[in-house]
């Protein structure tokens, strides 16, 4: 069939439009999906980074823990407390707020701390914040607030227990050395985390072990986180020393972090913070939020005076 020259051209150009066409469409398509994608990315964006936000309400709880945690340029007994009550609720078993939830601050191992319990708990309800959260950020507060004291970061998203956990796991005061080794082991931790961990004693006061003598310090500093708990227990100058801080000075295994700790406050810092987190990760799963922004940014050269809250929790 013979086809003249005038239509071949004119099915050409039909053709050619045609194609220009599906290009077109294919093009606008292809612009469309990605706006799409760009607009659900962002969206995604935007949630994902609001639920990775640390939630406002612990910055009104870190105001409310500074007035309490500190006085004269010293770390406060509540402040004391927080630092021991997180490690109380986390090495039994799990950071999940049983200490308080559970009422295991009634229990022997935990005397002392029966305010810091009943405060943290109301402060807890008043907030609506999780109870093992505010433990554990209560005790990073602490450690932070303490003139000296190194940032340990504040996560938050915990699970809340009322189960109590088992009695007789914390080491007594009167342990050998060996015996908290293994312990701590069983729970992840080296000599070395051990050894940075009980540098925590810098600002804690014995209560129980000799009663005659409740309240002294186990380091002539106890307002402030610094090493002389270390120098101090080595040379046998401290106020008070427990026996098991003098077994694990004495110890061939954590006797050299004693010392290395002792000479550098930063070689100390450096092993504290890490054996410290992960302490507080202890029977810990799922993703949390960083709240650690919501910490003080120091305290050695400030002064915070007590509010009128201080008077109404009654550290």
């Amino acid at each position: 069939m013979y086809i003249s020259t005038p239509l071949i051209s004119i099915l050409a150009i039909a053709s050619t439009t045609q194609a220009l066409q599906v290009s077109d469409v294919q093009a606008s398509a292809a612009e469309a999906k990605r706006t799409v994608g760009s607009i659900v990315s962002g969206v995604v964006d935007k949630l994902t980074n609001r639920q990775n936000t640390c939630p406002l309400v612990w910055k009104e709880i870190s105001t409310t823990l500074t007035a309490q945690f500190l006085a004269d340029g010293q770390c406060t007994d509540a402040a004391r407390a927080a630092i021991r009550a997180a490690f109380h609720d986390c090495f039994n078993g799990a950071c999940d707020g049983s200490l308080i939830l559970a009422n295991e601050c009634s229990n022997s191992e935990n005397v002392g701390l029966e305010r810091l319990c009943s405060n943290l708990g109301s402060l807890a309800t008043e907030k609506q914040v999780g109870v093992a959260d505010l433990i554990q950020f209560a005790a990073a507060h602490a450690i932070k607030t303490c003139p000296g004291g190194p940032t340990v970061p504040a996560k938050v998203g915990r699970k809340d227990s009322n189960t109590a956990n088992a009695l007789g796991i914390l080491p007594s005061g009167n342990a050998k050395a060996a015996d908290l080794i293994k312990l701590f082991a069983s729970k992840g931790f080296s000599a070395i985390d051990l050894t940075a961990l009980i540098g925590a004693h810098s600002t804690a006061k014995q209560r129980v072990t000799d009663p005659s003598r409740a309240g002294a310090s186990m380091d002539s500093t106890p307002g402030q986180w610094d090493t002389k708990f270390y120098s101090e227990t080595l040379k046998g100058t401290a106020p008070f020393t427990l026996q098991s801080d003098k077994n694990l000075a004495n110890s061939l295994v954590t006797t050299l972090p004693f010392k290395t700790f002792a000479a550098s406050q930063a070689a100390w810092s450096a092993a504290f913070v890490p054996a410290m987190t992960k302490m507080s990760m202890l029977g810990v799963s799922g993703k949390l939020v960083d709240c650690t922004s919501a910490l003080p940014g120091g305290s050695s050269k400030r002064d915070v005076k007590r509010s009128s809250m201080f008077e109404r929790l009654g550290w």
